[in-house]
């Protein structure tokens, strides 16, 4: 596997890398997670999460309480910490890979910063309000190399909040749906047949595991010029949940066990293409 950092950083730069940090998580103390004993220990690879600032109507209005999401507690939050740690240590378990058994929020204000890590979590990015100097910075990360796993969010509503931000981050780049053969699927474990990974909140209140009009789940990606997934998309389902939620009775473990195998299979694809 190539070393990505490597790639999108110039030497020169290396200083600048900013130390781990935590921020309140929107759900509070149902994804709090403690911090593992190794948690400073450097790693190959860092699981990033990408910070952003909310639209109020998508994001704040639909997902929890406002606030400053250079503070946390706003929609780039959901799931986080606990299913970043409990991502990061079934890749552990389950790879080879050397992983850090923390998450790094990242900030695309941040100068530099977000090309040091190579793989970005974005969670409900249909409440995303980008500016434009955040949507260049992220565009040219993905021109460099990086990669972005967009989860957790469903419906047209959603999927417009998700779209808007994707046209001012790739212009004119085509959204695809994935075949079943795509190498994503196939890096390790073999996902010809997916289905809809449920959203625990939904399942618990309303009885159906989707938001709003997202009851089909949908594969989907943006490839750069040479055919390289940049950005995986799982619309319509929530990676997010079967994360956190892997050692919860209440939550299908089928849902889980799908959920970790697609994110291993993300992993290994952003690693080795």
């Amino acid at each position: 596997m190539k070393r990505l950092a490597a790639i999108l950083v110039p030497f020169g730069l290396l200083l600048a890398q900013k130390p781990f940090r935590e921020y309140p998580p929107l759900e509070g103390w149902d994804t709090a997670a403690s911090l593992p004993p190794d948690y400073q220990a450097p790693a190959e690879l860092v699981l990033g999460r990408l910070m952003y600032p909310s639209d109020g109507y998508r994001g704040v209005g639909r997902f929890g309480r406002g606030g400053n999401w250079l503070e946390g507690g706003t929609a780039w939050t959901v799931d986080y910490p606990k299913g970043d740690r409990t991502f990061a240590a079934i890749l552990r378990r389950l790879t080879r890979i050397d992983v850090r058994s923390v998450e790094q929020p990242v900030n695309p204000d941040d100068g530099d910063d977000i090309y040091f890590w190579p793989y970005l979590h974005v969670a409900l990015p249909g409440a995303w309000s980008l500016t434009e100097a955040q949507a260049a910075r992220i565009r040219d990360y993905l021109f460099r190399g990086g990669f972005l796993f967009c989860d957790s969010f469903f419906g047209t509503d959603e999927w417009e909040g998700f779209r808007s931000g994707m046209d001012m981050i790739l212009p004119g780049r085509p959204i695809e749906e994935l075949a079943d053969d795509d190498p994503i699927f196939h890096t390790l474990y073999d996902l010809s047949e997916r289905f809809q990974i449920g959203n625990f909140r939904t399942m618990m209140y309303r009885g159906t595991p989707y938001r709003a009009d997202g009851f089909e789940a949908r594969w989907r990606a943006i490839r750069d010029d040479k055919g390289r997934v940049i950005v995986a998309i799982a619309f319509n389902s929530d990676l997010g949940d079967s994360w956190h939620m892997a050692d919860d009775p209440r939550y299908p473990e089928r849902y889980s066990s799908l959920g970790m195998r697609i994110g291993i299979n993300n992993v290994i694809y952003a690693m080795s293409h």
